[in-house]
C-alpha cells in the first residue's frame, strides 16, 4: 500500500510541475525580494510554499462540490483547463511577463507577496487549479485523496527548494540557459494542454453526440 501511495504521490506531482512551474516562479520571487534580507526571504518562501499547498488542497477536497454546483462536466473543464495551460504555455515559448509591468509593480510595493502574486496566481494558478479539480473527479477512495493530497505537498516542498536555492541557481545557469529551460518546460505543457483539449472533446462528444462519436470511429 505505501508503495502505491509513493507512486501516485509521484505521478500527481508530475502531472502538477511542468504546469505549476516552481522553476518559472524563481526569477519572480528573486526580482520581487531584491530589496528583503535573506531571513525574511525565507520565511516569504516557506509561506509561498504553504499557500501553494493549501489554495490546491482546498479545490482537490472540494472539486467534486464545485463541478457538481456549477453544473459543469468534466469534458468541460478539461477543455477549459486546457485553453489556460495553452496560455500559460504561449507565454513561455514567446517569453512573456507572467506578470504585467503594473502587477509586478505594485507586489514590489506589498510587503508580503507570499499569497498574491506568488502563490496565486504565479504557481497554484488557473491552469494548476484546473489539473487538482479534474483528479479531485478520480478520486473514490480516501486512500485516492491521501496520495494526492501528498503529491501537492511535494509540489509545495520543490517550489521551497527552488525558491531558496533559487539565486544560485540563476547564477550558474545565467539568464540564456534559464530561458532556454523555461522555453523547453513551455512546450512540455502546451503538449499537456492539446491533450487536454483532445480528452475533454472526446468526453463532450461521448455526453452529447455519443452516435456520432461511434459513426467516426
Amino acid at each position: 500500500m505505501i508503495q502505491n501511495l509513493i507512486a501516485y504521490a509521484v505521478g500527481t506531482l508530475i502531472t502538477l510541475f511542468p504546469i505549476a512551474n516552481p522553476l518559472g516562479a524563481v526569477p519572480i520571487f528573486y526580482s520581487l525580494t531584491a530589496t528583503d534580507t535573506p531571513r525574511y526571504r525565507l520565511r516569504l518562501a516557506q509561506k509561498t510554499s504553504l499557500h501553494v499547498i493549501l489554495v490546491l488542497a482546498v479545490f482537490l477536497l472540494g472539486g467534486k462540490v464545485i463541478l457538481s454546483f456549477f453544473g459543469i462536466s468534466l469534458g468541460v473543464l478539461k477543455i477549459a483547463g486546457g485553453l489556460i495551460v495553452a496560455h500559460t504555455a504561449w507565454e513561455m515559448l514567446t517569453a512573456r511577463r507572467r506578470l504585467t509591468v503594473q502587477e509586478h509593480q505594485e507586489a514590489i510595493d506589498k510587503e508580503d507577496i507570499s499569497f498574491t502574486p506568488m502563490a496565486v496566481p504565479i504557481v497554484s494558478g488557473p491552469g494548476a487549479i484546473g489539473v487538482v479539480i479534474g483528479l479531485s473527479t478520480k478520486t473514490s477512495q480516501w486512500f485516492d485523496i491521501v496520495s494526492c493530497l501528498v503529491g501537492i505537498v511535494l509540489l509545495g516542498v520543490v517550489l521551497y527548494l527552488c525558491l531558496v536555492l533559487g539565486e544560485s541557481l540563476i547564477e550558474r545557469l545565467g539568464e540564456t540557459n534559464m530561458g532556454a529551460l523555461n522555453r523547453i518546460l513551455g512546450f512540455l505543457i502546451l503538449a499537456i494542454a492539446v491533450q487536454l483539449i483532445a480528452d475533454g472533446s472526446i468526453d463532450v462528444l461521448k455526453t452529447s453526440a455519443p452516435n456520432l462519436l461511434t459513426g467516426l470511429m
